[in-house]
């Protein structure tokens, strides 16, 4: 019951004879079971069994209905740690356990238990690390179960913290000591030995020890999964386990036959969009220890492996790495989480920088590594920026959006291989304008903003798909329109008619995300985090539209800019084999001359020092509330701020599409890190408040929000 007022544990009585289990003896903590609650039978977790009492007799406590299955898929390590996420985002556990535990699926449950029989009678000995049944579903006490999202009790139940190991509520420093200098020369070090402390990385990985990195990769995706291989095999080495958490399925695509291949052993794909039975499988196998490397998107960063050695998460700064159910929190962060109380080593890595890494690193909760400028010389593509005088020699083809810089670094590219182009706009002419005010052009049916296809003769709205034919501008009454932003397919169309004996490759999400190419010469257009990995690297890259790519907005939309760049830029050959990446749109200044001196650190250094200044996340805990204006004013009235915290707002937060016009607003509570874990508690008690009461509203809370 994902309501917070039930966030607690609620008692029941294990029936002598239990629907699904052939004792009462054989229910555990982490199993599911059936309770019943208002008159429904819902789900739940088992916490806890203890003995029954004389005073539980007197409260005449419900009896389970049935035990869903024998398996305790909900293991110690993974509570501890949905109850630390639960309480740093201000959310509740049942929240929490729904997107961090898949589904039960009998038939995949089945296979996977006859698998694990099978290798028990092969081998004389249970496997390091391996789980089986009994180790899963240990025998409990006759009597009581404690378990989660149930029914209401008397005073006196079971708290949470009787059930739940106290784990830390955010990463802190502990005095770790930094990676040492010295390394295992039995280790391949892969790319890791251009890399200050990088193989010492290695050899503390191989001693079984708990480092914790922040690695900023300088070179091709390949070299970099080259690199992320010998971390998993130092880690194997030790007989521990992995787990590598990436943003997006096409990266689990390429990491898991790069990791099989080299460990020659089983390696999972934890990947929500396979489906329930096949990540239900996947689940199963990492939590009995078939298997001990697992690899997957956000909802990988769960797996419940035993002896996890390793923690690593491919690019943190990715949007896709959050998660878009209540409370929202970080697959980064959730491993950062993680790793402290398993001993485990944690490895965030990326071709940039996030701010909230830069932060951990300021701290002094994590080490950087990164290659020094020699290292950056030898593996970057040369990037350059054409500024106002190098276009204005340039000619009137200075002046186009693809100035004539860009077109020669096309044209000769495309001698030596395929070129890449980034737009940061999908779609033809996503958005137009009056051609004589400059006002949007909107929909006359629902005022939604008007763009072209290339598919409709006439604008198309893009909210309610009405076709604006004989569009009138309200302002100056104009009939004509002209473009205001260019998409990913007129780039192609331009492209192809410049470039008619070269194919055009689009590579964007509503036609479809090209995974590869070859080494053919060919022009890819492709929107941020669609560009398709070319067999021997692109020839060439160009960056269009600097100053749209810039001007993201929200707190993180620097940064997000420089991500977007870095990673279209890694995709070329280095400057040594020729390549080339030009920035065209101008732009953001600090931004540009990031990608041009390829120094994402710095960036990210000057980005977390802005944001301690104005007191912004992640220097501080941050608590954004959006929502109706009662709804947020009366959480706010309910919710008792800690000393030194304090409130910003409410103000007005319009918002489009279905809820514009309503009236939306939104407050920041703001405190101190050393205040956080307190500001999240006084939220989720006004939250349990107001549930409580049934209070009429809704509001979105979200812990240290990108957009403030």
């Amino acid at each position: 019951m994902p309501l917070p007022h039930l966030d607690r544990p609620f008692d029941y009585l294990i029936p002598p004879t239990l629907p699904g289990a052939e004792s009462p003896d054989v229910v555990a903590p982490g199993m599911r079971v059936k309770v019943p609650f208002a008159g429904r039978d819902r789900d739940g977790w088992v916490l806890r069994v203890r003995d029954a009492t004389d005073d539980d007799a007197a409260r005449r406590l419900a009896p389970l209905r049935r035990l869903v299955s024998p398996v305790a898929t909900l293991t110690p390590a993974v509570l501890a740690l949905a109850r630390t996420v639960a309480d740093r985002y201000a959310g509740s556990l049942p929240d929490v356990l729904r997107f961090a535990v898949p589904p039960r699926h009998a038939r995949a449950e089945a296979g996977v238990l006859a698998a694990l029989e099978k290798r028990r009678a092969n081998e004389a000995g249970t496997a390091e690390g391996e789980s089986s049944p009994s180790d899963i579903a240990t025998t409990p006490r006759d009597g009581e179960v404690t378990a989660v999202g149930a029914t209401n009790t008397a005073p006196g139940a079971t708290s949470a913290s009787s059930a739940v190991p106290p784990a830390p509520e955010a990463p802190a420093p502990d005095g770790e000591a930094p990676v040492p200098e010295d390394a295992s020369p039995e280790l391949n070090p892969a790319g890791w030995r251009d890399i200050t402390g990088g193989e010492a990385l290695l050899r503390r990985l191989a001693d079984g020890e708990a480092p914790r990195a922040v690695w900023t990769h300088t070179g091709t995706p390949a070299a970099a999964r080259d690199m992320l291989v010998a971390a998993a095999s130092a880690t194997r080495a030790a007989g521990r386990s992995v787990l590598i958490v990436v943003p997006d399925v096409r990266d689990v695509d390429r990491v898991v036959p790069a990791l099989a291949e080299a460990l020659t052993e089983e390696v999972v794909r934890l990947v929500a969009s396979d489906g329930p039975s096949v990540r239900a499988r996947a689940h199963l196998r990492a939590l009995t220890g078939l298997a001990r490397i697992v690899v997957g998107t956000r909802s990988a960063a769960w797996a419940p492996l035993p002896d996890l050695g390793l923690l690593v998460c491919w690019d943190d700064g990715d949007d896709s790495l959050a998660e878009q159910r209540a409370p929202y929190p970080h697959a980064a962060q959730v491993l950062a989480l993680r790793a402290e109380p398993e001993r485990a080593a944690l490895l965030l890595g990326s071709v940039s920088r996030s701010t909230w890494a830069q932060h951990l690193v300021a701290t002094g909760w994590a080490v950087s590594l990164r290659g020094d400028r020699a290292v950056v010389r030898r593996t970057a593509p040369r990037v350059t920026a054409p500024d106002a005088e190098d276009l204005e020699r340039a000619g009137p083809g200075g002046a186009a959006r693809i100035p004539t810089p860009a077109w020669r670094a096309v044209k000769d590219a495309l001698e030596r291989g395929p070129v890449l182009v980034q737009a940061p706009r999908a779609g033809y002419v996503p958005h137009l304008v009056c051609a004589r005010c400059r006002e949007i052009a909107r929909c006359p049916a629902c005022g939604g903003s008007l763009a072209a296809t290339d598919a409709a003769p006439a604008p198309v709205c893009g909210t309610c798909g009405t076709v604006a034919e004989g569009w009138t501008c309200p302002e100056c009454h104009g009939h004509r329109l002209r473009a205001m932003r260019v998409g990913a397919q007129r780039t192609a169309e331009e492209l192809g008619r410049a470039f008619p004996q070269t194919p055009v490759v689009v590579s964007e999400a509503a036609r479809g995300v090209v995974a590869d190419v070859d080494e053919r010469p060919r022009i890819v257009v492709a929107t941020p985090g669609s560009e398709p990995e070319a067999a021997s690297g692109y020839a060439a890259a160009v960056l269009l539209d600097g100053a749209l790519a810039t001007s993201l907005p929200g707190l993180s939309g620097g940064e997000e800019a420089v991500r977007r760049w870095l990673h279209a830029a890694s995709l070329v050959r280095s400057a040594h084999d020729g390549g080339r990446v030009v920035l065209t749109g101008g732009g953001d200044a600090r931004v540009l001359q990031t990608l041009v001196r390829w120094d994402p650190v710095t960036f990210a250094e000057r980005d977390l020092a802005e944001r301690r200044e104005l007191r912004f996340p992640p220097t501080v805990r941050a608590v954004a509330l959006t929502g109706e204006l009662g709804a947020v004013t009366d959480l706010l009235m309910e919710i008792e701020l800690p000393d030194g915290a304090e409130l910003l707002g409410p103000f007005p937060a319009p918002v489009a599409g279905e809820d514009e016009g309503v009236d939306t607003v939104r407050a920041v509570l703001r405190a101190p890190l050393q205040l956080g874990p307190q500001l999240s508690a006084a939220v989720r008690a006004g939250l349990g408040v107001r549930s409580a009461h049934k209070r009429a509203g809704s509001v979105r809370v979200v812990v240290d929000p990108r957009d403030m």
